[in-house]
């Protein structure tokens, strides 16, 4: 009889954006309610350089075989595209949360690398979650993206930049998209 290769759940990794998720932020709360999940810490969180910010990443993921589902909020989801196509290794998932557009003259400034953002296909399956009225990216403009990521786009309606300021706590409705992802693979 074949043995069964025994599976083991996919590590999660929260991706922080710029200024890093303060201590209120969905991505700060998941992690307090789940301690198995851990934060991607980057060296600067004010003043990124893309190149910083995806081998801190690849690090993070390195160290975990690549068996993660990323958790990216904003410029950190911005960042999870840029590994992908630099690296184009396969992952168990990523949730892409608000991915801020860095060509929009609304992107705020101190940021380098980070534009053009990526248009090529994930490696692995992905899940956008999108505002149909977020400061940072149209929403006509994240729906092109997630097509060209190859990504299934979860609209939540007229929800801003889905954070603390928006009424977004720890918001418990999002967990299931890593479930969803979990079992995607």
């Amino acid at each position: 009889m074949p043995t069964q290769k025994a599976t083991v759940a996919a590590k999660v990794l929260i991706v922080p954006g710029l200024y890093g998720s303060g201590p209120e932020h969905w991505q700060s709360q998941w992690e307090r309610q789940h301690p198995e999940f851990s934060r991607v810490g980057q060296v600067d969180w004010d003043t990124p350089r893309c190149e910083d910010w995806i081998a801190v990443l690849d690090a993070a993921i390195r160290k975990e075989n690549d068996n993660v589902i990323l958790v990216g909020h904003s410029l950190g989801s911005v960042t999870i595209t840029h590994w992908a196509f630099r690296y184009g290794r396969r992952i168990v998932g990523a949730l892409i949360v608000a991915p801020s557009d860095t060509e929009a003259a609304t992107f705020p400034e101190g940021t380098t690398g980070f534009s053009p953002v990526p248009t090529n296909p994930l490696s692995f399956p992905s899940i956008v979650i999108a505002s149909t009225d977020d400061p940072y990216i149209s929403f006509e403009r994240v729906t092109k993206l997630a097509e060209a990521w190859g990504s299934k786009l979860v609209s939540i309606g007229a929800r801003g930049h889905i954070s603390i300021s928006n009424g977004f706590g720890a918001w418990p409705d999002g967990i299931k998209y890593i479930t969803e992802l979990q079992h995607a693979s």
